[in-house]
């Protein structure tokens, strides 16, 4: 099947890689040929909740590797990002970018910053929120407040 983008960005500080982060980089490597995968800095989250809790950057980007290297994906390139546009705006080539419902807001602000650099803003490709058992959505937010897996099942808590 072809794919109907040649270069897709997504990005996220990908920590306590869920359910969630893996439908949307599924869905990168299903619209894109090439994508450009942006990884949130140590620094871009220290104001993030339970940021005390959130694994090092290194840590995240093994993380993603090791689930590239599952899937079999081949064809992308990781970035460390410290601003929420990150780099999207000074890549000419990009054509789409792929978020959830939830960070749709951030796509359009990538599209505004493009277009201040005279670049053609991207397609913009939304994938629906993973539910969870507990709540609307799984999150890493759930996971590191101890309420949730990486599956979205809730965890016991001790009596």
């Amino acid at each position: 099947m072809r794919k109907p983008y040649r270069k897709v960005v997504v990005g996220g500080t990908f920590d306590r890689l869920h359910l969630g982060h893996k439908a949307l980089l599924r869905k990168a490597f299903e619209v894109g040929r090439y994508v450009y995968v942006g990884l949130t800095s140590d620094e871009m989250i220290r104001n993030k909740p339970y940021a005390e809790k959130i694994l090092p950057y290194e840590l995240r980007l093994m993380d993603l590797l090791k689930f590239f290297e599952v899937n079999g994906y081949t064809n992308y390139r990781i970035i460390k990002i410290n601003t929420a546009i990150g780099f999207a705006d000074r890549i000419k080539s990009l054509e789409a970018i792929v978020v959830s419902e939830e960070t749709y807001k951030g796509a359009l602000l990538v599209n505004r910053a493009r277009e201040e650099r005279g670049l053609k803003p991207l397609e913009i490709v939304t994938i629906k929120l993973v539910k969870s058992r507990i709540g609307p959505k799984i999150s890493s937010t759930l996971i590191r407040a101890g309420l949730i897996d990486p599956f979205g099942n809730p965890l016991k808590k001790d009596n």
